[in-house]
């Protein structure tokens, strides 16, 4: 067994707490515990990058629901990128660069079986948190795949600034879409979606009046909406789809700290006579695209063909407040915590 000198003890972000409406600092606790060599089939790794996603917020009800919820006095779990420091496991030597679901800790003591090996020369290590991971595979399956993107489509993506919205629009245009609207929280993100991301239109959301503002913007209707949001967005859709449109549902990040039942969509009725397809996606059913992914997002990478933007939190002790920002919207793009 290949190893480093390995720290006494490692730091953890535990749910100390189930949040009731939105989380709080008091919902978290960090924790010390010991280091250990790892055990036969197992790696363990040096977290540089943190993931920080709205799916998390669900994880820590105590319902049942596609992840199971995270348990109180335990280390959350997300995606993390690191280096390995000391190998029990055939095919890993220290060093390498991995990707894997032990987040929310300085060191994970990884399952060799659920590590992959990535490239750093290929991309900066964070962007497999990203562009060319879990977000950018849910932008690629959920747009193609499940909502069927054809070439001249009209699409409407909500929370288009953030890490799968972004690429989803993109994605839009370069697979030949007519027409690409997004709809963000600020001036700054509706800017940065026109004249950075290549939608052809945009709106701030919080300017009210939402389906006035996408009738605006795609006066003719739509044939595919991507959602991240929810609620008033997805019936702004509903009432702007073409016959047979197709809305892909990703996220409701507007009612992921409701105590109450959203009051949207109003008009589900529409769905029957306009024939529309309501379709959810998850990335774990998808996984089998994920070479075909990675070629065609890095090669529009590579290109210039395809931006991408991460706002990172520094310092592992901020890991909480840069998910609370993240479910507020104070990031553009990926939400990332860069360990010291």
């Amino acid at each position: 067994m290949a190893e480093q000198t390995l720290p006494a003890a490692s730091r953890e972000w535990q749910l100390a707490a189930r949040p009731q409406g939105w989380p709080t600092p008091a919902d978290f606790a960090l924790v010390e515990r010991p280091v250990t060599a790892p055990a036969p089939g197992h790696i363990l790794v040096r977290n540089e990058f943190l993931s920080v996603d709205p799916y998390m917020r669900g994880r820590m009800n105590d319902v049942k629901s596609y992840a199971p919820p995270y348990e109180l006095g335990q280390a959350m779990l997300g995606g993390a990128v690191g280096r390995v420091v000391a190998s029990n496991a055939e095919g890993f030597q220290v060093g390498d660069a991995v990707l894997h679901g032990l987040g929310w800790r300085e060191y994970a003591d990884v399952p060799a079986a659920h590590a992959v090996k990535v490239d750093a020369e290929a991309a900066p290590l964070q962007a497999y948190l990203g562009v060319l991971g879990m977000p950018g595979l849910t932008a690629y399956a959920g747009l193609l795949r499940v909502g069927g993107l054809k070439e001249g489509d009209v699409v409407f993506v909500s929370g288009a600034a953030g890490a799968v919205g972004s690429t989803v629009g993109q994605i839009a245009k370069l697979r030949g879409a007519s027409l690409v609207v997004g709809s963000a929280g600020s001036d700054e993100k509706v800017r940065k979606l026109v004249e950075e991301y290549g939608f052809d239109a945009a709106f701030n959301y919080k300017n009210g009046d939402i389906a006035g503002q996408l009738a605006k913007a795609a006066p003719e209707g739509i044939d595919v909406y991507f959602d991240n949001v929810g609620g008033e967005h997805l019936e702004a859709a509903i009432g702007a789809f073409h016959v047979h449109g197709r809305a892909v549902l990703c996220g409701a990040i507007a009612q992921y700290n409701d105590t109450t039942p959203p009051a949207a969509p109003r008009n589900l009725v529409q769905v029957i006579g306009k024939r529309l397809t309501l379709a959810g996606v998850l990335v774990g059913d998808h996984y089998d695209l994920q070479s075909e992914f990675v070629a065609e997002v890095g090669g529009w990478l590579r290109e210039g063909k395809l931006r991408f933007e991460e706002t990172v939190a520094d310092g592992f002790e901020n890991a909480v407040d840069a998910f609370l920002g993240m479910l507020r919207g104070a990031n553009t793009g990926k939400m990332l915590v860069r360990l010291g």
